[in-house]
C-alpha cells in the first residue's frame, strides 16, 4: 500500500475562500441584526409598544417578516430593562397543502412558547369570494378576528404583527388611490372594541433588510397560496411602484415615511381635523388667543434643529403695517 496516497474522498483541499465567504456572511448577518434591533427598539420606545409585565402574542405566519420580528424580539427580550413574555401564535387556516409540521418544529428548536390555532377560514373565503377576485380583504378580516379572540383567551396584553415600513407606505398609497382616504397602518393601535392593542415593532424596518436577514438566517419560509400569490393585486402594483422609486431615486422612500411623522393638519383639507372656519384674519396663522387647535403645528414654530418654540398668538395691527 502506498502510504503517500490519499483516499479520493479525503483528497479535497481546504478552500480558504469558503471560510472567508462564511465570515463575510456572518458579519453581514450581524450588521443586519444590529440595524433591525436598533430600529425595533426605536419603534418600541417611541410608541411605548411594550411595557413591564406585558404578554406579547407574536403572530407568526411563516413569512420572512414574522420570522424576523420574532427573532429580533427574542434578542431584545434577553437584554431589555423590563420583563415581558413572548408567545408565538400561528393561525392554521386549513389551506390545502399547508405544511403543518414546519412551524411547530422550528418553534420547538428556538424554545419559545407557542400555539397553533386551527380555523378553517380558507373554506369561507373560497365560498364567499367569486373565482378570480381578490381574497386578501376577507382573509385578513377573518384572520384578525380569530387572532383577537385568541389573544383574550391566553391573556395577551399586546398583539405583535410583522408589518414593516414598506407595508405602511403601500397601505398609504392604496388608501389614497383606491379608498379616497389619507391613512395607513399605525405602528400602534387599539381595536375598535377597545379590547386589544396591536403593535408593529418592525414599523421602521425596510423590507429589503428583512428579506436579506431572513435569507442569511435560513428561516423556513412558508408561501401563502391563498391570496399572496394572486397576480395583479393592487398592493403588488403599489409595491412595484415604490421599488422603482427606491431604485431610481435613492432616499425618496425614507422621505415619504418621514412625512407620516410630520403631519400639518392646517395644510390639508379635512374640516373635522382642523378648524378652518374659525380662522381669523389679524392673528398669526389666523388663530386667535384661546382658540389654539391641538392639531395645529405651524411650520414657522419649528426650528431647524426640530426644537419646538413657544407659540403665543397676538393680534396684528393691520393698519400699522
Amino acid at each position: 500500500m502506498n502510504l503517500n496516497s490519499t483516499p479520493e474522498t479525503n483528497n479535497i483541499p481546504f478552500d480558504e475562500s469558503d471560510a472567508g465567504e462564511q465570515k463575510k456572511l456572518k458579519i453581514r448577518q450581524n450588521k443586519l441584526q444590529k440595524r433591525l434591533r436598533r430600529e425595533m427598539g426605536k419603534a418600541i420606545e417611541g410608541f411605548n409598544m411594550i411595557e413591564d409585565g406585558d404578554k406579547v402574542m407574536v403572530c407568526l405566519s411563516g413569512g420572512k417578516d414574522s420570522y424576523a420580528m420574532l427573532d429580533i424580539l427574542m434578542n431584545l427580550q434577553r437584554s431589555a430593562p423590563i420583563h415581558f413574555e413572548l408567545v408565538a401564535v400561528n393561525l392554521d387556516q386549513k389551506q390545502p397543502g399547508f405544511p403543518e409540521d414546519i412551524l411547530p418544529a422550528y418553534l420547538e428548536t428556538i424554545g419559545v412558547p407557542f400555539h397553533i390555532l386551527e380555523r378553517d377560514t380558507y373554506s369561507i373565503v373560497k365560498e364567499v369570494v367569486p373565482e378570480g377576485k381578490t381574497t386578501c380583504a376577507l382573509c385578513s378580516r377573518l384572520r384578525r378576528g380569530s387572532l383577537y379572540g385568541f389573544a383574550e383567551e391566553i391573556g395577551a396584553t399586546k398583539i405583535a404583527l410583522g408589518h414593516h415600513r414598506d407595508d405602511i407606505l403601500e397601505t398609504l398609497f392604496l388608501n389614497m388611490f383606491y379608498g379616497g382616504k389619507l391613512k395607513s397602518m399605525p405602528p400602534k393601535l387599539v381595536s375598535d372594541d377597545g379590547k386589544n392593542t396591536v403593535i408593529r415593532p418592525l414599523a421602521y424596518a425596510r423590507e429589503k433588510d428583512i428579506e436579506a436577514y431572513a435569507e442569511l438566517k435560513g428561516f423556513p419560509i412558508i408561501p401563502c397560496n391563498l391570496c399572496g400569490s394572486q397576480e395583479n393585486l393592487q398592493r403588488q402594483v403599489i409595491k412595484e411602484m415604490l421599488q422603482t422609486w427606491d431604485k431610481n431615486f435613492p432616499g425618496r422612500i425614507e422621505t415619504m415615511f418621514r412625512s407620516l411623522q410630520h403631519v400639518v393638519p392646517s395644510h390639508l383639507a379635512d374640516t373635522e381635523l382642523f378648524d378652518f372656519k374659525g380662522l381669523q384674519q389679524g392673528y398669526p396663522h389666523g388663530i386667535a388667543p384661546g382658540a389654539e387647535s391641538s392639531t395645529f403645528k405651524p411650520e414657522a414654530t419649528v426650528a431647524p434643529n426640530d426644537a419646538v418654540q413657544s407659540y403665543n398668538p397676538q393680534k396684528i395691527d393691520l393698519l400699522s403695517l
